[in-house]
């Protein structure tokens, strides 16, 4: 057929009402027909029901995307116009791809029956490389008599941006058009509002008998016992007559890339084989979120809402994974200071020496329908940037980088005691800068997340209790950053900054009837009295008192905190307390890995061992060892699992990092890059781990293994294997 014989006109309509109370809140219609499973290479994912098909089944967020937009609605296999029958579907256990098993259901014709069920094996095998969703159907006919049928697949697209898939409507929209290029081949077309051109190109292989704009179709025979396969191709913005690679190239190449990129990290096995499939399938998850970009490997938030570069997200997975490959902070910290905020842009709630919240590429965002094609209002962000510099440097030394960031660095130090402390009271504010931002700007930015004991939402300039001991941190590092860089005066100055921003804390934020830290200061600087794991993620900060911070420690690990899961954001009995919110008593396993490690700074390891067991009883009830971006807060109870939160992120960097963080936490890894010494401060492992081997971790260009084993409340470290001049010690002393 010509490639001019068919064109069919495309567009999208969205029937979902957003939530009047939060700008750009995600909605949940109703539950998900079929599990949901998720691939993703650099800036391209796909989310595919279990059968391996996309929008055929109600209740998740379908599709194949790039850059922001959805490039394919729809790709639905069928036999004689029936569904096949699911047998299985598994991920392969590095992420690198998803293979289905199906088979055929009774087929009829006119009454008759033509073709038993369960004779057919039908495999199909999908992944991700460069751009281009790859797909292998493979078929085999275990009957005795030859099998006849037809297989098609039904495919469409819409092009629409995420956040209309989101539930965000549009009154207008760009144009699209679809087209045969070809016997083998088929065109679909975008040109946005914002006059940019997309395309998805699918090519079969081999020709199929027919094809049309929205489906392939091939009359197949197979003999007893004989096998064929089919390959579609599904490509974001690929030149028009370029064929894309050919299936086990690509696949070969993607598996290739994939286990080179590991290379490099620290590896860790344990005594518990649960506990090892946790690890294994947190370190995929991590691999698969990572991306290439032109400043380094950066850790896309999470799929499918969050899977580009965002500032927090991608802060704090550094942070959590720093000890296993800093490596990932290192392109982490390059990406984010490439991006700082030159220019004060009220929409994008930018000013000179911020750091990023979140980037986006789709057509809403450059016609700045939304604000975040390069959105900067994350109060957190900054401090978080200098603090993890700071981090980076103390675990490798890294002169060179130190060097290249440190304008960076002096940038993010004057916006904190500059815009982001608007009213020169000596803790950093925020407050959006128009109605189209974030009305919350911590990590907790749901638009009721910050508020009063009595419930009333906090107004005016808000000043998070975690972000002024990020802010603490951040300058007590930089200080040693400036000693190193010989510039004696600005440490001394940053130091002393950081001693009264600590003395300050303690006099506007401690609540002495509730035994804990305030969740913020309003914009009257009255105190939200509220418990909070705000209060717990300043332990991580260790600016506090140390007989406070016990008080705060055993706080949290109480009933109205400590689920038997983890910790919650917010404590049973406050008036917000909702264990199914997003932010109001729900559980985050980023939020709990922080905790901990303010715990281990305090001394408190029987804490950290709580929270460590806590969090990997969770994961054992998880869809793959998982852990999610976060779950309910509900009290757990015996013989049952946590309660799943409906639309999680799953895989969200931060959560697939937690953990390692949690090791970290209980071992007290610490790192002397001066004397080339790795120290394992006061380690304690939880009851369900006896032993715990670390292989190539790194210091320089040293690394050793080591087992730790735990012997009762005691630990023994053997010391397995050295490369260069390195040492490792256990302190015992706070």
């Amino acid at each position: 057929m010509a490639a001019e014989a068919v064109t069919k006109i495309i567009s999208v309509s969205q029937t979902v009402e957003t939530v009047a109370e939060q700008a750009f809140y995600i909605p949940m219609t109703g539950p998900a027909a079929r599990p949901r499973r998720s691939l993703k290479h650099d800036d391209t994912f796909i989310v595919l029901d279990s059968h391996g098909d996309i929008g055929a089944s109600a209740g998740g967020p379908d599709g194949l995307f790039n850059h922001d937009t959805r490039y394919l609605a729809r790709l639905e296999l069928v036999l004689d116009d029936l569904q096949p029958l699911l047998l299985g579907s598994n991920l392969r256990d590095d992420n690198s791809g998803l293979t289905v098993d199906l088979t055929n259901p009774d087929i009829y014709r006119q009454g008759r029956l033509v073709l038993q069920k369960d004779l057919l094996h039908i495999v199909r095998t999908i992944f991700l490389w460069r751009g281009t969703a790859y797909q292998r159907i493979g078929l085999q006919n275990h009957g005795e008599q030859p099998a006849s049928f037809e297989l098609t697949l039904l495919f469409d697209n819409d092009f629409a941006d995420l956040f209309e898939v989101r539930g965000e409507r549009r009154p207008r929209r760009g144009t699209g058009t679809s087209r045969l290029i070809g016997p083998t081949d088929v065109l679909f077309e975008y040109r946005g509002l914002d006059d940019a051109e997309r395309t998805t190109g699918l090519h079969f292989d081999p020709r199929p008998t027919r094809l049309s704009v929205n489906a392939a179709t091939w009359q197949l025979e197979l003999d007893p016992h004989e096998a064929k396969s089919l390959f579609v191709a599904v490509s974001c913005n690929r030149p028009v007559g370029e064929k894309p690679a050919r299936f086990f190239r690509g696949l070969l190449a993607h598996r290739r890339e994939m286990r080179q990129s590991t290379i490099g990290a620290a590896s860790i096995e344990t005594s518990n084989n649960i506990f090892n499939e946790v690890l294994c399938q947190a370190m995929a998850d991590l691999n698969m979120l990572m991306t290439e970009t032109p400043q380094g490997r950066y850790p896309y938030a999470g799929i499918p809402w969050y899977s580009t570069t965002f500032g927090r997200d991608g802060l704090i997975t550094a942070l959590q994974m720093l000890w296993v490959d800093p490596r990932v902070a290192k392109g982490v910290l390059r990406r984010l200071a490439h991006f700082q905020a030159k220019s004060v842009d009220p929409l994008a709630d930018a000013a000179p020496g911020k750091i990023l919240h979140e980037m986006r590429g789709g057509e809403m965002a450059a016609l700045r329908e939304v604000p975040f094609s390069q959105y900067y209002g994350s109060v957190d962000s900054t401090a978080l940037f200098v603090l993890l510099a700071g981090r980076y440097f103390e675990r490798t030394g890294d002169e060179q980088t130190l060097a290249e960031l440190w304008p960076a660095i002096e940038a993010g130090l004057a916006w904190i005691d500059g815009p982001g402390d608007p009213d020169q009271d000596g803790f950093v504010e925020y407050q959006r800068a128009t109605e189209k931002g974030l009305a919350n700007q911590g990590w907790k930015d749901s638009y009721d997340a910050i508020f009063h004991a009595d419930g009333k939402l906090a107004e005016g300039n808000i000043a998070l209790a975690e972000v002024q001991g990020y802010v603490y941190m951040a300058k007590q590092l930089a200080a040693r950053c400036a000693v190193k860089l010989g510039k004696a005066d600005l440490a001394s100055k940053l130091e002393a900054e950081a001693r009264a921003l600590a003395e300050r804390f303690e006099n506007a934020f401690w609540c002495e009837e509730l035994g804990t830290y305030a969740l913020a200061l309003d914009g009257q600087k009255r105190r939200c009295e509220v418990r909070t794991s705000n209060a717990g993620q300043v332990l991580f900060s260790g600016m506090i008192r140390e007989d406070r911070a016990r008080l705060v420690a055993a706080d949290l690990m109480q009933p109205h905190f400590f689920s038997g899961w983890g910790i919650r954001t917010v404590a049973r009995g406050e008036v917000r307390y909702n264990p199914m919110s997003y932010h109001d008593g729900s559980i985050w396993p980023h939020d709990n890995a922080l905790i901990a490690l303010g715990l281990a700074h305090y001394g408190l390891k029987h804490a950290v061992a709580h929270v460590f067991k806590g969090l990997f009883d969770a994961a054992t009830y998880m869809d793959l060892r998982r852990l999610p971006e976060l779950f309910c807060g509900f009290r757990r109870e015996k013989r049952r699992g946590p309660t799943l939160y409906p639309v999680a992120c799953a895989p969200q960097a931060w959560a697939s990092a937690t953990p390692f963080t949690l090791l970290e936490a209980a071992l007290g890894i610490e790192f002397d890059v001066a004397r080339c010494e790795i120290r394992l401060r006061n380690p304690h492992l939880p009851a369900f781990l006896n032993e715990v081997i670390l292989r190539d971790l790194r210091l320089g260009e040293s690394s050793v293994d080591l087992r730790v084993s735990r012997h009762g409340q005691d630990v023994a470290l053997e010391v397995l294997r050295t490369r260069g001049r390195i040492q490792v010690s256990i302190v015992l002393a706070h």
